[in-house]
């Protein structure tokens, strides 16, 4: 049902003209509709464009501007705001996943593309807050997203018995390897409710319930994570066998309280600009280590 949404919207984007190199604004909560509106677009062959749909319509506006989004997906039964607001600028296009679905329709392939995809095609846009206050748009190909998530797959051991917690908002680029690798592996995706990922003990329920092995903390929320629960409810969490930080500096306490409450998950410190397709370097933590570093290069 998945790949039928994902192939009909994919379809019904390239017909509007979407292709290689062309942007498509995603202007959606977390939810089904957002992942089959990133995967629709991808599938089209275009770059998918995080926007926020919590910042200032003129934010938005500069960067549909700059970017050249010239389509932007839309949930269908949840309106917003920032994006009506810049009236006929944009094209929306609603995802509805309420309506049925036809599971006969044809797998999406190469040839219904406008044109060939080649590995140095951009894959998404993403902004960042940028030195001068402005959003900075850092386009990745699909050459270094793929080059990231192989090494990730490979490197972790991540497979088809595995559960990816995605609960990164998607303007940020750790969201990528939640968003792409589980159907990369066959394994599991678990979506966290919007506006929920900074909540522990929603988070620590979740990952209890749903029985999920791999997950991501920026160092700040690991710490609250650890401080609002406890050694006890965090050694009852496990499932967790890979909790991977970055974003921030992570701190040997953080880290160690973790280890020591749950001796079966792995640390890794992760480390990376955006415009460097999420990580270039990586750190196993590991039980008495005092301090942290950003570790090692990842291959590529």
């Amino acid at each position: 049902e998945f790949d039928a949404r994902v192939a009909a919207l994919a379809r019904r984007l390239i017909a509007s003209g979407v292709g290689p190199g062309i942007p498509v604004g995603i202007a959606m909560a977390r939810s089904i509709p957002m992942l089959i509106g990133i995967h629709a677009v991808v599938h089209a062959g275009g770059a998918y464009v995080p926007l926020d749909i919590d910042a200032p319509a003129d934010r938005v506006h500069y960067m549909i501007e700059r970017s050249g989004v010239a389509t932007v997906l839309v949930a269908s039964r949840y309106p917003v705001p920032v994006i009506t607001e810049l009236g006929d600028l944009v094209e929306v296009v609603g995802v509805d996943i309420d309506g049925p679905v036809d599971r006969s329709i044809a797998l999406f392939v190469d040839a219904d593309r406008t044109s060939v995809l080649r590995p140095d095609d951009a894959a998404y846009i993403l902004f960042t807050s940028g030195s001068t206050g402005k959003p900075k748009g850092v386009t990745v190909s699909h050459r270094a997203i793929v080059n990231r998530l192989r090494w990730m797959r490979d490197r972790y051991s991540i497979s088809r018995g595995d559960t990816i917690l995605q609960k990164t908002p998607i303007t940020f680029d750790v969201s990528v390897w939640e968003l792409f690798l589980p159907f990369m592996v066959g394994g599991a995706m678990v979506l966290a409710e919007p506006g929920r990922h900074g909540d522990p003990r929603y988070l620590a329920g979740l990952i209890a319930r749903e029985r999920v092995t791999v997950v991501h903390f920026v160092p700040s929320m690991l710490s609250a994570f650890v401080d609002v629960l406890g050694g006890q409810a965090i050694g009852e969490l496990t499932s967790m066998r890979l909790l991977f930080a970055s974003g921030e500096a992570l701190g040997s306490a953080v880290a160690q309280a973790m280890l020591t409450a749950l001796p079966t998950v792995a640390v890794h410190n992760l480390y990376g600009p955006t415009e460097a397709a999420v990580d270039v370097t990586a750190h196993q933590v590991r039980l008495g280590e005092t301090s942290v570093p950003i570790g090692l290069p990842v291959p590529g």
